[in-house]
């Protein structure tokens, strides 16, 4: 079975068991994680059961299983201090995910005109964000599908696709949204605009709520969206409002405990846990810094970022494996 053919949460969980056991014996790294905290894999029968792997070690290992290649290196974008790498076995496990992520919210990619209001992939190659983006342009086949940055051919693209009552859909960094705004007004009633978060230290963060009603005003459309991913994963999940987000049927957020990280469930308050099942060659099974909330239907809602206190002494857990 493929992560793409996940239809119910019983499958979900098989599957996960499965690539559990697989990392276990396959993933020196994730093996070693599980050592340190004594997990026996026979005793791991439910997913709550899992070990998740602190995000921190792909800042300083080449998390992947053994002994096979990788087509392509996502690298975070992080502003200071060492990166996250996420090395790609696959690469078309990366557009498959990409494209049944859009699908299953906004329908098919060809109806749409893509438009990146980020840095253009030719000069951010190592960006999963910039990449997840340029395929969507590429899939949608339009002319008018681009990256754009620049306030004239925005107002320029965007007068002319409201002018032919085109659909279209923005991607933007939030810091980038906010330049096109900051002295200027929109009319783009037809447009979608999707925040993909991150000021990136060019601009002080601002609250997703307060956010979201100064991008409505702004370029006057109810629809702004939000994009959660991150270069450790990848699957995306989108929220069409109030930042609840929903997930394709191969990712699951759990919920790690405040006080005890090895206190997962399914429901309710706490670390984000992420099960992605297209993470098959990397590690499929996630312990974030993010704050958040899993409800009875499997939607989550984000708080923000958690402590660091939870990540303590993590970064040297591994110091010794080769």
């Amino acid at each position: 079975m493929d992560f793409i053919n996940i239809k119910n949460e019983k499958s979900f969980d098989k599957y996960a068991i499965k690539l559990f056991n697989y990392h276990f014996k396959k993933n020196k790294f994730y093996r070693a994680y599980c050592e340190s905290l004594n997990i026996n894999n026979s005793e791991v029968d439910r997913i709550e059961k899992i070990p998740f792997f602190p995000i921190i070690f792909f800042k300083n290992k080449k998390i992947l299983i053994d002994n096979i290649d990788f087509q392509k290196l996502f690298k975070s974008s992080g502003t200071g201090g060492s990166k996250s790498s996420h090395y790609i076995h696959k690469i078309d496990n990366y557009h498959i995910s990409i494209e049944k992520c859009f699908e299953r919210i906004y329908g098919k990619v060809t109806d749409y005109v893509i438009i990146g209001v980020t840095p253009n992939y030719t000069t951010k190659k190592t960006s999963s964000l910039i990449y997840m983006i340029n395929h969507l342009i590429q899939k949608s086949n339009k002319k008018q599908s681009q990256f754009i940055m620049d306030l004239k051919k925005f107002k320029s693209v965007t007068k002319e696709l409201e002018t032919g009552n085109k659909k279209y859909i923005i991607y933007g960094l939030s810091y980038a949204l906010m330049d096109l705004i900051e002295k200027n007004k929109f009319d783009l009633k037809n447009s979608i605009i999707i925040e993909t978060g991150g000021m990136k230290g060019s601009r002080e963060e601002i609250d997703k709520e307060d956010l979201h009603k100064i991008l409505s005003t702004a370029f006057n459309t109810n629809k702004i969206h939000s994009e959660y991913a991150m270069t450790e994963l990848m699957s995306q999940s989108y929220s069409l409002k109030n930042q609840i987000f929903s997930t394709p049927a191969w990712k699951k957020i759990l919920i790690k405990d405040f006080n005890d990280p090895m206190n997962v469930s399914r429901v309710g308050r706490g670390f984000l846990n992420i099960i992605d099942l297209a993470n098959k060659y990397s590690c499929p099974f996630i312990s974030t810094e993010d704050v958040g909330e899993v409800f009875e239907n499997g939607e989550f809602k984000l708080f923000g970022r958690g402590s660091q206190a939870d990540l303590r002494g993590c970064n040297l857990m591994l110091a010794d494996t080769n």
